[in-house]
């Protein structure tokens, strides 16, 4: 990972690239080489997301090592430690019958090339992308930053060979250059995309030092829709993640993203310090740095943690198979979401206007003697009512159920003067108003399978104008995933 965060307004600056296609070449099957000849297709609802061998990755990782040692103790952008890592990765690539190709970055600090290699089949125009950078620090090996991402990435793209399920996108994987030195690669490659071709990439994934001796677990925009399978993995297993603070800005996913193209990403933490609340939850020590050797030269093969980078690895697997395969999906944890949906046990945890969850006698509850009573005020407010709620994934159904009792004194039957939406996110999903009033409890019903595998606000928000009351009573309130 780069050491100084970017300047949002950095410019994006266009340059040509050049880039050389190498077809892949079959090899003699052997007891330690694979053979290009692939299994039978096989269908995509039958295959489940595979199990990814932390020790093929921790193999990986001592061949970028060995790399380092033979050439300098390092592999910077532009060496030939970088070089030698790139020869490796390449031909593991070609040997399991990927279309590989380098694309020389001339305007790199360390002009050198990237890697990117896709696997055949899937739509041309439907591209999910998997990106790390392959260069370390000139200070060391950098086997966690980044040869964690790296080995990660390959041991996925390894494996997806050896499975060959039938693919819904295409699948492209990239290991960039010259990352240390301002993320230079990955911008080379995006500038050298036109429109149509950054319209094509539905999602670009960024590993960038995944196995933290000392780590945690983070995610680049982590209630993003396009982080949903990365979380929904790491939930599957209890870890609650966290935004990726550090890393924004830092590493190969920005340029992207300033793109328009929609990101996401595993890392494990860099020289920033481990809380005490973290520490509790993960594992580990409190107050220390995620990964003590960033940087340096003792960031070697003992410098990752197998329990952390066998995650990563694991989560990368079932976010391929999610959006490309369409198998591995994870249990359904369902049931009930939103808390003190009954409004009897007080506020908590939703927050709310003033006098809004009230035992009032102006309005009866549904059941119990609460409810969340909105309006009612004959005159100009808005009110509001809302809650933080996770969606979990994998769930066949999700629904999002309230009672609603409607009272109004306006009198006409043809506006709207006063409104109530119902918001999951930033999404409106309804809207009523007086011209709904009606006798008692009426149930509504929204879908919002939209929004699996996030956490995001459900908000009600009550609007009256200057005269004439309208009520919108809320009870039981719930948001059921099945």
């Amino acid at each position: 990972m780069r050491g100084r965060t970017l300047s949002a307004g950095v410019a994006l600056a266009v340059f040509a690239g050049m880039t050389v296609t190498l077809a892949a070449q079959p090899v003699a099957a052997s007891p330690t080489t694979a053979t290009v000849a692939r299994p039978i297709a096989a269908s995509a609802a039958a295959v489940a997301a595979p199990d990814i061998s932390v020790t093929n990755v921790q193999a990986h990782l001592t061949q970028f090592n060995s790399i380092a040692s033979s050439n300098g103790g390092n592999r910077r952008a532009g060496s030939a430690g970088y070089t030698a890592s790139l020869s490796y990765v390449r031909t593991r690539l070609q040997s399991a019958g990927y279309t590989v190709s380098e694309q020389y970055c001339s305007s790199c600090t360390y002009p050198s090339n990237n890697l990117i290699a896709e696997w055949p089949g899937g739509p041309t125009d439907q591209v999910v992308m998997f990106g790390a950078h392959l260069d370390s620090v000139s200070a060391g090996p950098g086997i966690n930053d980044n040869g964690s991402g790296s080995a990660t990435l390959l041991e996925n793209a390894l494996v997806l060979a050896a499975q060959n399920p039938t693919v819904t996108k295409k699948v492209r994987f990239a290991w960039w250059t010259d990352e240390e030195q301002g993320l230079n690669g990955s911008r080379f490659y995006v500038n050298s995309l036109n429109a149509t071709q950054r319209g094509y990439i539905k999602g670009y994934y960024n590993f960038d030092m995944v196995g933290s001796i000392n780590g945690g677990y983070f995610i680049n925009r982590v209630t993003s829709s396009t982080a949903a399978p990365l979380k929904a993995y790491w939930d599957s297993l209890g870890l609650s993640p966290e935004e990726n603070v550090e890393g924004q800005g830092r590493s190969d996913d920005y340029y992207f993203q300033q793109a328009g193209i929609p990101t996401s990403g595993y890392a494990a933490g860099a020289s920033a310090r481990k809380t005490s609340s973290q520490a509790a939850k993960w594992g580990g020590t409190a107050n220390s740095a995620y990964d003590p050797c960033y940087h340096r030269s003792c960031d070697t093969t003992a410098n990752v943690s197998a329990t952390v980078l066998n995650r990563a690895a694991d989560g990368v697997a079932y976010a391929l198979w999610q959006l490309a395969v369409g198998g591995g999906t994870p249990s359904c944890a369902g049931g009930q979401v939103v808390g003190n949906g009954g409004f009897e046990n007080g506020t908590t945890p939703w927050t709310a206007s003033s006098g809004v969850i009230t035992n009032a006698s102006g309005q009866p509850a549904r059941t119990g003697s609460y409810k969340a009573w909105l309006g009612g005020n004959g005159s100009t407010r808005t009110e509001s009512l809302y809650q933080s709620v996770t969606v979990p994934a994998g769930c066949a159904s999700y629904t999002l159920s309230f009672w609603l009792h409607i009272d109004t004194a306006e009198t006409t039957g043809s506006t709207a003067y006063d409104r109530l939406t119902v918001q999951v996110g930033s999404t409106t999903l309804a809207t009523y108003s007086n011209l709904n009033a009606a006798a008692g409890y009426a149930q509504r019903s929204l879908n919002v399978a939209g929004f699996a595998g996030q956490t995001v606000t459900l908000r009600f928000t009550g609007t009256e104008d200057s005269s004439l009351q309208t009520s919108f009573v809320i009870d039981d309130v719930t948001l059921l995933a099945s």
